[in-house]
């Protein structure tokens, strides 16, 4: 991601999923600042042959900068504690996990486990989107995850046999100019990138019922709101409000998490490079 990225110091441990690929993605310190947003002008949205806003093309999503410009920084973002609902009682431990020194558990993506729906949205890697009249399909950099997310009736029911997974079902309709993308049956799993040594990690469970509103608001900007609906864990829904910019210039790169992978769960071994530099 050279081609795409402005400097910014690194903040992964050893132990965290992007060890094997640290130098295509060099990420800034956490934080949840969004870039500002200029005067909505949706009259001169990309869209598509039927009228509707068109997100086809390779965004940079919630975890960029958003820069304007055809490089942008990568920015570790997790979701924002003073805008979360109560917490319920029993829901507290189900939310914050202690940190146990299993990366299973402190970070499972450190051995190469899937991200998961929650914390993919905001991962600082590129998304590429393809829309049709009937179905949107999203393509994730990291870790090459895809949704295949049918088109359809506002509010409708999804299929009653759900397989839990970790990205979860999604189905999806428009509201106005606003795609709406509605998800179910996720695996209790990660909420989001918050580590073994910010004193665990955070998760949700797998009652968890996400919605995704993506509005454009101008040519190249869309806002991105999410929704996490957990009654096992909050007493009612939250809203994470972020966004996501196209970037024309850009296309997704191949990821492959075992590749060169030298610090395996935080077991780090010297690269050939490192061990004739000490010889």
């Amino acid at each position: 991601m050279k081609n795409r990225l402005s400097a910014a110091p690194s903040r992964r441990v050893a132990a965290s999923a992007g060890v094997a690929i640290i130098s295509v993605a060099v990420l800034s310190a956490c934080t949840t600042a969004e870039a500002p947003q200029g005067p909505q002008d949706t009259q001169s949205i990309p869209r598509a042959p039927d009228g509707r806003p068109d997100f086809t093309g390779v965004w940079a999503g919630p975890g960029f900068a958003h820069t304007g410009k055809p490089t942008d920084t990568a920015t570790v973002r997790r979701y924002t504690e003073a805008k979360m609902a109560p917490i319920k009682p029993e829901g507290r431990s189900l939310l914050n996990r202690p940190f146990a020194g299993n990366v299973r558990i402190d970070d499972p993506t450190a051995v190469c486990l899937p991200n998961g729906l929650t914390r993919q949205i905001p991962s600082p890697y590129s998304q590429q989107w393809i829309q049709t009249a009937d179905q949107l399909v999203i393509l994730y950099e990291y870790m090459h995850f895809f949704r295949v997310i049918p088109l359809g009736a506002p509010d409708r029911a999804h299929a009653p046999d759900i397989e839990p997974t970790y990205m979860g079902d999604s189905i999806a309709w428009w509201d106005a100019d606003t795609l709406v993308i509605d998800t179910v049956g996720l695996n209790e799993w990660l909420l989001d990138a918050y580590h073994g040594e910010d004193g665990g990690s955070r998760w949700h469970s797998d009652r968890l019922h996400v919605v995704e509103r993506i509005t454009f608001t101008d040519p190249t900007d869309a806002s991105y709101d999410v929704t996490i609906d957990d009654p096992a864990i909050f007493e009612a829904p939250w809203v994470e409000n972020w966004s996501m910019q196209l970037k024309p210039t850009w296309k997704i790169f191949e990821f492959v998490c075992d590749d060169n992978d030298r610090c395996r769960a935080g077991n780090c071994t010297e690269s050939d490079a490192q061990k004739s530099s000490t010889q």
